[in-house]
């Protein structure tokens, strides 16, 4: 888990990079236009979701099998509004003008960053959606609390992932 977690942040860092060399390359280049304002509503509903997950592995730490399907439910759901909003924001920056192939590549990098992101979130999605239906099963306490241990780990990095790509882009825009 922490290689890969290791591996998906040196793969932003990479594309911040190549954003930041290519939008100093001249007065030409830069996002030049606002973000959406969906991006906030999606920001709220993932860091909402995080501090589900939390209260979802507190539960499962202490055996209650039925709080924690129930925050892991609040997790998934939070989880599939944030990707129902970041859908929201492409469709509003297509809307603008904002294009995924066009002659200003910073334009484009939102939606590397975005569309790199919403995988994560589907994978994410796919690692709580296997917690939910194993939690309560006949295995041991411990196996259930290293796969909520896990899960957790990856959905915090997630919002933390999100939370730098929204201020980098903010700030850059």
């Amino acid at each position: 888990m922490y290689v890969f977690l290791v591996v998906s942040f040196m793969l932003f860092a990479a594309w911040s990079s190549g954003f930041i060399v290519y939008s100093a390359g001249g007065e030409d280049k830069g996002i030049k236009t606002l973000l959406p304002q969906t991006f906030i509503y999606s920001t709220l509903a993932i860091v909402i979701s995080s501090g589900c997950m939390h209260l979802a592995y507190r539960a499962a730490k202490l055996g209650n099998f039925a709080k924690q399907r129930l925050w892991l439910g609040f997790t998934i759901f939070l989880g599939c509004l944030f990707f129902f909003l970041q859908y929201s924001a492409w469709m509003e920056l297509a809307r603008n003008g904002v294009m995924f192939i066009n002659n200003n590549a910073s334009q484009s990098f939102i939606y590397v960053f975005v569309w790199a992101h919403q995988a994560h979130i589907f994978a994410g999605l796919v690692v709580l959606l296997n917690a939910l239906f194993k939690a309560g099963s006949k295995q041991p306490l411990i196996k259930n609390t290293f796969r909520m241990e896990l899960a957790t780990i990856f959905w915090h990095f997630l919002d933390i992932l999100w939370i730098y790509i929204y201020v980098f882009l903010l700030l850059n825009q």
